[in-house]
């Protein structure tokens, strides 16, 4: 029976999360972890519920490519705080990028998604690596088994 008055809710049992590969090469910072924050949350699916994790595994590679526009590799500027007196530590993207590419990624997505306790959850589908090759490929494998079997029928 379709009642008009209920709502939707996903349960955790219904969740079917996917796993996506995506290349950074060339890729825009800002563009690129706008896409991913919406992956990570769900809301690319039809189901899409706020207060729930419904979203996908996401595994980025190429970090160390990612693109910044305008002068940011040199004026953008990471801060760090110990807590300490003289603690401050600060970081251009530059030295970010030759240090830990993939924090870029990280932090770019992190400060996207909601300040919430689900934020952190969503945030641990998240897999960036700095080259090319990822430890994922039992995951990704499973996927284009299934999606090739789709293709057949």
């Amino acid at each position: 029976m379709n009642d008009m008055n209920s709502a939707f809710f996903l349960k955790k049992e219904a969740r079917d999360p996917e796993w996506h590969v995506l290349d950074a090469q060339g890729q825009v910072l800002g563009r690129l972890a706008t896409q991913i924050a919406n992956r990570l949350r769900g809301k690319d699916k039809a189901y899409y519920t706020s207060h729930t994790d419904s979203g996908d595994y996401i595994i980025v590679v190429n970090a160390e490519k990612i693109v910044l526009t305008g002068n940011k590799w040199k004026d953008k500027i990471y801060q760090t705080y110990s807590g300490w007196i003289g603690g401050l530590k600060e970081l251009t993207a530059e030295q970010k990028r030759e240090r830990h590419p993939e924090e870029i990624i990280m932090l770019a997505v992190k400060r996207m998604l909601p300040k919430n306790i689900l934020s952190r959850y969503q945030l641990r589908k998240l897999r960036v690596y700095a080259g090319p090759s990822h430890p994922h490929i039992a995951q990704i494998a499973k996927e284009m088994q299934a999606e090739a079997a789709a293709d057949v029928a």
